[in-house]
């Protein structure tokens, strides 16, 4: 499928999904750890390793302590593959590869994370197919979706699988190794790494009117189309974010990596997951502010056009025409800054925003964001 180029900036730089297939690469090199032991369950039959997430294993199974020390891409490779699947979708009008990570499993099913933007072809018709890291196959089905935070979630009917362990995407420092492992060009288990080039890095993906803006990890670890979907990684192993669109020079016709990466924080994801999965309309939320911008302004900051009646900006006092300059500390330079951080929280979060008044001067507000359903 070819990689599509979604916007450009003023780097002449164009953002894109990682769907499809186009490149594969890079070479495994040894990471360090943060010093925490990690541990594994070793099969005892397969002598494939799984991450132990609570200290425990199975009967057939040996408890197996990393240690503390440097931990390899090797390992991490070994211990994480058989969590992250391959994800293959075919529709009348064509077919695509992405990936997905094992987030929860039962007795006879199981639960994938991955981009909305992988399956989104299926809704309305089409066959899903995931693959694991042995070749095995299975049929899946849509549980989910958000398209604001471009995730989804889909089940597959094949329990007891490995899990993969989740880090925390709030507790990172730019320069932190990371792996990424998922199926570019449709190869399976391809792992790369890198280390932590970024982080709040605001992308907006998708077409007019349905854009999806990422908080985004950055990364230079290699990610090319078909890694949409896979796992960020830390040095121990852990998810910390969902793999979902790369950065491509505008001419020259290159499409693959070229080491600028973005990753949906887990943090983030994992919220929206637990929500699609566990509400019985299978309906994630959004944060909301209680304001709609002035998208005419061109000046710095994001203007306030309008309040929601009712909702935490006008409750807090936030007069409309008032400009944003910083939410919680974080510098407002623009509209699509403002909207990637406000969606960075949850619903319920107390923010702290200093906007210029709209007869000068400026005022800080604590703000309670609101709650609504997300798309």
């Amino acid at each position: 499928m070819k990689f599509k180029i979604l916007g450009n900036t003023a780097s002449k730089l164009a953002v894109g999904f990682v769907m499809g297939a186009l490149a594969a690469g890079g070479v495994a090199t040894a990471v360090t750890s943060n010093g925490s032991s990690a541990q594994v369950c070793v099969d005892s039959r397969t002598q494939a390793m799984y991450l132990a997430t609570n200290g425990t294993c199975s009967k057939t199974r040996t408890l197996v302590d990393l240690g503390t020390g440097s931990m390899s891409v090797k390992t991490i490779a070994a211990a994480v593959t058989p969590s992250v699947v391959s994800i293959n979708v075919v529709t009348a009008t064509g077919s695509g590869t992405g990936s997905g990570s094992i987030i929860r499993t039962g007795a006879t099913s199981s639960y994938i994370l991955t981009n909305n933007h992988v399956i989104e072809s299926a809704v309305t018709g089409g066959t899903i197919t995931v693959e694991f890291s042995n070749g095995d196959t299975t049929d899946a089905k849509i549980v989910g979706r958000d398209t604001i935070y471009d995730l989804a979630v889909i089940q597959i009917q094949k329990g007891n699988l490995p899990v993969i362990a989740f880090g925390d995407s709030s507790n990172l420092s730019i320069g932190d190794p990371v792996v990424a492992i998922g199926s570019p060009l449709g190869l399976a288990s391809t792992v790369t790494s890198g280390i932590i080039s970024a982080l709040h890095r605001p992308v907006t993906t998708g077409t007019t009117g349905s854009e999806s803006y990422i908080d985004a990890i950055q990364t230079d670890a290699a990610i090319n189309p078909g890694n949409s979907g896979g796992a960020l990684l830390d040095a121990q192993g852990r998810i910390i974010g969902v793999n979902s669109a790369i950065a491509t020079l505008t001419s020259g016709g290159s499409s693959g990596s070229i080491g600028l990466g973005f990753s949906i924080p887990i943090n983030q994801a994992k919220r929206i997951a637990t929500e699609i999965i566990d509400t019985p309309a299978h309906i994630s939320t959004r944060p909301v502010l209680g304001i709609f911008f002035d998208t005419t302004y061109v000046g710095t900051g994001a203007k306030i056009l309008k309040l929601s009646p009712g909702e935490g900006a006008e409750k807090a006092g936030v007069p409309a025409g008032a400009i944003i300059r910083s939410i919680d500390g974080f510098k407002i330079p623009d509209l699509t800054t403002a909207i990637v951080r406000i969606r960075s929280y949850a619903p319920g979060d107390v923010v702290t925003v200093v906007v210029d008044l709209p007869a000068g001067g400026s005022q800080t507000f604590k703000v309670t964001m609101g709650s609504a359903p997300s798309q």
